[in-house]
Formats: C-alpha cells, structure tokens, sequence
C-alpha cells in the first residue's frame, strides 16, 4: 500500500506517496517529507491524505510521530488525514 493524496471535492488525484511501504512509521516520515516539499506548490483547498498501513509484527509501543510543522501544513492547506489499516497476511 502506499499513501494517496486527493482533492475531496472532485476526487482529483495529486500523488501517491511511499508507494509499496506499509509500515506506518516510514510513511508518515516520507509524508511529512512530501509536505514540507510541496507545501508553496499546493493551492489550500479540501484534500484527503490516506495512508494505508499494516500493523507491524510484533509492535508493542512507539510508532510514528506527526509532527507539529507536517500538522501545520496540513491545516494550512486543507488535508485531512485518514488512516486505513488493512490486515497484514
């Protein structure tokens, strides 16, 4: 899986992001990268920022940090964040 960005209203695909990554610390880090990249490139708008992840075997605590700046861009330009888990075979 990887993560997707969109434009809610017309379902307007803007990138995919981590492509074949599932584990939820790595794509949040290659998110915040994206972001901080993008962010003067990107109108605000309504966006949708999806992460498809699967738990990691053995995963007992800890994970990934949003962080503060990659949350600011974030409400700066309008995307919402959804976490999809999908299970892990």
């Amino acid at each position: 899986m990887s993560i997707y960005v969109k434009r809610e209203e017309d379902n307007q695909h803007i990138t995919w992001i981590a492509k074949g990554e599932w584990e939820l610390p790595s794509q949040i880090l290659s998110l915040e990268k994206w972001l901080i990249e993008n962010e003067s490139k990107l109108p605000p708008s309504n966006y949708i920022a999806d992460i498809g992840f699967s738990m990691r075997n053995n995963a007992c605590g800890g994970g990934a940090i949003l962080s503060v700046r990659a949350m600011a861009i974030m409400a700066k330009l309008g995307i919402k964040l959804y976490l999809s888990e999908y299970p892990d075979d």
